[in-house]
C-alpha cells in the first residue's frame, strides 16, 4: 500500500477511489432496482460490493490519514489526527446505527444516497485537496495560501540535499 501511495500520489489514489466507489454505488443501486426483473442482477450487486470495498481500501480508507498527517506541522498534528479520528468513527457510528432505517425508507435506492455523497466528496477533493506527495509542509501550506514559496525558503531536508551535492 505504501509503495502504491508513493508511486501514484495521494490525491490521484483518493480521487480514483472515490470515483470507483461512486460507480460501484450506482451499480449496487441498479442491481437492487432490477433484481426483481433479472435474477442475475444479484451477481452485479455482489461484484459492486466487492469493488466498493476494494476502491475504499485503495483511496478513501488510508489516504486521508496520510493527508492529515502531511497538512499539519508537528505542533498541531496530534490534535488534527485526533479530530480526524473522532470524525471518522462518529460518521461510522452514525451510518451503522441509521443504515437499516434509511434502507427501510429508501428501499433499493439506499445506495443512491451514498452515490450522491461520493459525488460531492469527489468534487470537493478535486477542487480543494492538493497533492501532498513529495512536498514539504511549507509547500503544502503555500498551496492553501495560493502563493508560491519564496526562492530562498528551503526546508531542512532540501538544504541537506543541496549540501550533499556540493
Amino acid at each position: 500500500q505504501v509503495l502504491l501511495v508513493e508511486k501514484a500520489g495521494r490525491r490521484s489514489l483518493f480521487l480514483a477511489g472515490l470515483m470507483g466507489m461512486l460507480i460501484s454505488a450506482v451499480a449496487m443501486t441498479v442491481g437492487l432496482v432490477l433484481l426483481s426483473q433479472f435474477a442475475w442482477m444479484s451477481y452485479v450487486s455482489m461484484v459492486a460490493i466487492f469493488l466498493f470495498v476494494i476502491f475504499f481500501e485503495v483511496g478513501p480508507g488510508p489516504i486521508p490519514w496520510f493527508i492529515v498527517a502531511e497538512l499539519f506541522s508537528q505542533g498541531p498534528r496530534p490534535a488534527a489526527i485526533a479530530v480526524a479520528g473522532f470524525c471518522n468513527w462518529a460518521c461510522n457510528f452514525i451510518v451503522g446505527m441509521c443504515f437499516q432505517y434509511i434502507a427501510d425508507l429508501c428501499g433499493p435506492y439506499v445506495f443512491a444516497i451514498f452515490a450522491a455523497l461520493l459525488l460531492v466528496f469527489f468534487l470537493f477533493a478535486y477542487f480543494k485537496v492538493p497533492e501532498t506527495k513529495g512536498k514539504s509542509f511549507e509547500e503544502i501550506a503555500a498551496v492553501f495560501r495560493r502563493k508560491k514559496l519564496p526562492a530562498k525558503a528551503m526546508t531542512e531536508l532540501e538544504d541537506l540535499r543541496g549540501r550533499e551535492e556540493i
